[in-house]
């Protein structure tokens, strides 16, 4: 089951299960707070604004280098041990076919087209075995980086923490087998990040557990799952999309971010 978020005109936005690819079945409220109640109103796909599909309550989880190839890439960050966990707030989220703002600073700017994890009820704690029973879906991400910045500062937060820096959708898959995935992105439909979420260091049970029990998980929270290797640069002009098999497809442009 495909869960849209989205919005007609300047309406508020409204929810809905996306049905034979051209309509959508409106539902009444939130399903991750409120369950799939359909309203019987049923509405052209191609009339509406997809949206991001979730916002989350509370925070943005990535995971950084949990994939060998991307971590052989990165060859100058020396990886621990653990799954390397970081955070972006939620105001770096956007959805489809908004723009990424590339704020002004030196240095490239990158996408990691990434599987995302929906929180859908409150975990904290969470053994291996259980991770299922906390999860509403899947959708799928962008973690943007000022990838300079991140060696500049030492740290991740300033150059993965841009508004815009977190563009997920177009919506939420609720029926989906994660371990064996294709993922492939391209810029202006020249190929760049390919890979499989076989190929994970760290797996979606063992990341759910590791990550509860550091952070309580909110429903509506998201955790990037990390990236494949190939080359991630882009610049103001140009479009990246991401495909995920099962999901479908994020695209989004790129430009500068206004000065004001």
């Amino acid at each position: 089951m495909r869960v849209a978020r989205f919005a007609i005109a300047d309406a508020d936005p409204r929810y809905g299960i996306v049905d034979n690819d051209d309509e959508i079945v409106v539902l009444a409220g939130d399903p991750i707070f409120s369950g799939f109640q359909p309203t019987g109103e049923r509405l052209p796909l191609a009339d509406v604004r997809l949206l991001a599909p979730v916002i989350p309550r509370s925070k943005v989880v990535c995971v950084g280098l949990n994939y060998a190839d991307h971590r052989a890439d990165m060859s100058n960050i020396e990886a621990p041990e653990n799954p390397l966990i970081f955070l972006k707030p939620n105001t770096a989220v956007i959805g489809p076919g908004e723009a990424i703002q590339i704020p002004p600073v030196e240095g490239r700017i990158t996408h990691e087209s990434e599987l995302v994890v929906v929180v859908g009820r409150i975990a904290k704690q969470v053994k291996a075995a259980d991770w299922r029973d906390y999860v509403f879906g899947f959708t799928i991400g962008n973690d943007v980086s000022a990838r300079d910045q991140m060696f500049a500062d030492g740290q991740w937060a300033r150059a993965k923490g841009y508004d815009t820096f977190a563009p997920i959708g177009p919506w939420i898959e609720t029926e989906l087998d994660p371990s064996n995935l294709e993922i492939q992105s391209h810029v202006d439909g020249e190929p760049r990040r390919h890979g499989n979420t076989k190929d994970l260091i760290y797996d979606l049970p063992t990341l759910f557990e590791y990550i509860s029990d550091v952070w309580t998980l909110l429903p509506g929270d998201i955790i990037m799952t990390g990236t494949p290797s190939g080359l991630g640069g882009f610049v103001a002009g140009q479009t990246v999309d991401i495909t995920i098999e099962g999901i479908g497809t994020l695209s989004n442009p790129a430009r500068n971010r206004d000065s004001a």
